[in-house]
């Protein structure tokens, strides 16, 4: 199930939302075409969890101070379809979060979704020494905010039926509901395998998903005024 587009237009170009996929985009031909070994520049620059819970950085590289990895992490990707997913999913639920916030509270909320997905994957596994990198942890605060903005509208939606593929029109309730569950399932599922130390940050997921919840409640505005 690929989410593609909402029916609920913005009052305002989505600039920062159209800013973020750019910088994504362009870390990323960074990441893969001009630097020497992209799997150094994801061990120096991605979030690390051992790191952050012990405060040392393992790479004699790496930023100071080391929690600057929260922030770099956001803007890095492990490959080609793990970028254009997470910037789908950004550009169909992003633009009117940030249509309803504004601008500068969308810039301050997007961030402080993708630091509760990173205190997410740390609590789950603090010992891990795995590089954690990508969008999605912040892309799932602005799921959460959706979710509880307009849970009515409706998402067409590519779904499979085994070898048959139609577009269907579902409630967002129903695709972002489905999709926190799937978290959860394969979150708790790998966590019971590999103490969560390994592969999908599933409880980044899950952490910036929360996360967009509790932070609309309290970055939405007294008056609809736009940035």
């Amino acid at each position: 199930m690929i989410p593609l587009w909402d029916e609920i237009p913005t009052k305002r170009l989505p600039l920062i939302t159209i800013i973020i996929i750019f910088i994504n985009c362009l870390v990323y031909f960074y990441q893969f075409f001009m630097v020497a070994d992209p799997n150094t520049f994801i061990n120096t620059y991605g979030l690390i969890p051992l790191e952050l819970t012990k405060g040392i950085a393992l790479s004699p590289s790496a930023p100071s101070p080391i929690y600057l990895t929260i922030l770099f992490s956001m803007f890095m990707h492990g490959g080609l379809v793990h970028l254009l997913g997470n910037m789908l999913y950004l550009w169909i639920f992003g633009n009117n979060v940030e249509d309803y916030l504004g601008k500068i509270r969308f810039i301050i909320f997007y961030i402080l979704s993708g630091i509760f997905a990173a205190l997410g994957q740390i609590l789950m596994a603090p010992g891990s020494r795995v590089p954690m990198i990508g969008a999605s942890g912040a892309i799932a605060g602005v799921l959460g905010a959706y979710l509880i903005l307009f849970p009515r509208a409706r998402i067409t939606t590519l779904v499979f039926f085994g070898f048959f593929i139609r577009l269907i029109k579902l409630p967002a309730i129903f695709v972002l509901g489905l999709w926190i569950i799937f978290q959860l399932f394969y979150g708790l599922s790998e966590l019971s395998i590999s103490g969560g130390g390994a592969g999908v940050a599933w409880f980044a997921h899950i952490g910036g998903f929360l996360g967009g919840i509790i932070l609309i409640k309290l970055f939405s505005p007294r008056r609809h005024n736009y940035y």
